[in-house]
């Protein structure tokens, strides 16, 4: 008889990989061939502010699933659990509740990117292989556990982090399947973790956000941008006001060779408007990067933007430098700053 399983899973796309077949049973769609592999499938997933829930909770609902809310994790018995992108540590009296454990599908070749955002963190960092690892849970520890399949491509050129996701994604759908196929088998051959290249993808936060003109490389900031941009909008400062960059573009040669480019200094975070590509370019710590749109109140592309505030500023400052009219690094607080402003602002109210 096939075995009932838990999914706990916060993604938006493991879900796609299951489809329900009739009372009591359910199907894996592995490419296009279907086999019955689960006998019984309950889904657990994190708190959402949505009222609708996670992607995978609508799933769920939609196929007529049980599904639970963490911390409640229901109380059938259940032969193997699942996690994908839950993000929160499990007990080990949880995990003992689950014959065979609880896997882990994980988008990276880990120990490398340990943690909540490894996707973000290889794009980040410019890898060029990624891969899925499926590991068992250990309790109380984030990615340690002994690995009972990984599988390995290579990180297609310019990719952000959203599609990189999508691959990855149906990726480790198809391993996930395998593993379970033979599980008992693929414990037995589980191996530990090598302890060298261990590295950690921590979540990221709003300061991520912030490009630091003066020590970001025009790379480095195009990594930035493919690797968060489709969660949070780039920030910058411009004339002590707040703005978000929404489109980059790399500058090509021709624009490059523009005398306008050389005629005057430069610093990092100097701001100009190429008529004829329709862009801002900015310039960084080694070059120049593009700005197509941006978000200053509204959103603005770049011609609006010149319009409405560059041209504007020159016409006062006639006699500055293009070095005077500049991007500046956006410095958030941190939270320990925060928490101890809200901590003496609740104090004065007392």
């Amino acid at each position: 008889m096939p075995p009932p399983a838990r999914v706990l899973d916060s993604s938006s796309r493991k879900a796609a990989a299951l489809e329900r077949c009739g009372p009591g049973s359910l199907r894996l769609r592995r490419e296009n061939k279907e086999e019955e592999l689960i006998d019984r499938l309950e889904v657990v997933t994190v708190p959402s502010p949505s009222p609708k829930g996670l992607s995978v909770k609508q799933y769920a609902v939609q196929c007529q699933l049980p599904v639970y809310e963490w911390p409640d994790v229901g109380s059938g018995e259940f032969d193997v659990g699942v996690v994908a992108s839950f993000g929160r540590l499990l007990s080990e009296a949880l995990i003992l509740k689950f014959p065979y454990g609880i896997l882990n599908v994980h988008p990276s070749c880990l120990p490398r990117w340990r943690g909540p955002a490894p996707i973000i963190h290889t794009v980040l960092h410019g890898d060029v292989v990624t891969g899925v690892t499926i590991m068992q849970i250990r309790p109380k520890r984030f990615d340690i556990g002994p690995v009972l399949k990984q599988e390995t491509i290579p990180v297609p050129p310019k990719s952000t982090a959203k599609e990189l996701e999508a691959v990855l994604s149906r990726l480790g759908a198809n391993m996930l399947i395998s593993v379970l196929k033979n599980l008992p088998e693929n414990l037995n051959n589980g191996r530990q973790q090598p302890t060298e290249g261990v590295t950690y993808a921590p979540k990221i936060s709003a300061a991520t956000s912030c490009i630091k003109w003066e020590e970001q490389t025009s790379e480095q900031i195009f990594r930035l941008y493919r690797a968060i941009g489709d969660i949070i909008p780039l920030q910058t400062l411009w004339m002590e006001n707040t703005i978000k960059l929404l489109d980059l573009v790399e500058v090509n040669s021709p624009v490059l060779a523009d005398p306008m480019l050389t005629r005057h200094a430069v610093i990092p975070g100097s701001v100009i408007y190429h008529k004829q590509s329709q862009i801002l370019l900015v310039y960084c710590k080694d070059g120049w990067i593009g700005v197509r749109s941006v978000m200053l109140k509204k959103t603005l592309t770049a011609t609006d933007f010149y319009n409405g505030y560059l041209h504007p500023w020159y016409q006062k400052n006639s006699q500055a430098q293009p070095s005077q009219c500049r991007f500046q690094t956006l410095r958030l607080p941190s939270k320990k700053k925060q928490e101890k402003k809200f901590v003496a602002v609740q104090q004065c109210i007392k």
